[in-house]
């Protein structure tokens, strides 16, 4: 893939050369030339032809995530006292109950 990227960047690199060297032509046309038939087309080819790694590479960090969270939730069966916190943390009566006021 990176071979017909190398060898289309050469072609409109000569021909932004052909067009700053001719007479008619200008320095600006030959940027433009180059940006426009070389840099823009092969970013988005470069771009779409590295979807499916991309996938591929999200797929491998999900299915790594989902491993290392199971096996963290098996050493937490295994040991489950181990953090040393309290089971549960006690309730704070944050709504007072209904017909009670606080002053």
């Amino acid at each position: 893939m990176y071979l017909i990227v190398i060898a289309w960047l050469y072609v409109t690199l000569l021909m932004a050369l052909a067009e700053a060297f001719s007479t008619q032509g200008t320095v600006l046309g030959a940027i433009i030339t180059f940006v426009l038939y070389g840099l823009l087309p092969m970013a988005l080819v470069v771009y779409l032809m590295g979807t499916p790694l991309r996938r591929k590479a999200i797929r491998k960090q999900e299915e790594q995530a989902r491993h290392e969270a199971a096996a963290s939730q098996t050493d937490s069966a295994l040991q489950p006292d181990a953090s040393r916190h309290a089971a549960t943390l006690p309730e704070a009566a944050a709504v007072p109950a209904v017909g009670k006021e606080e002053r």
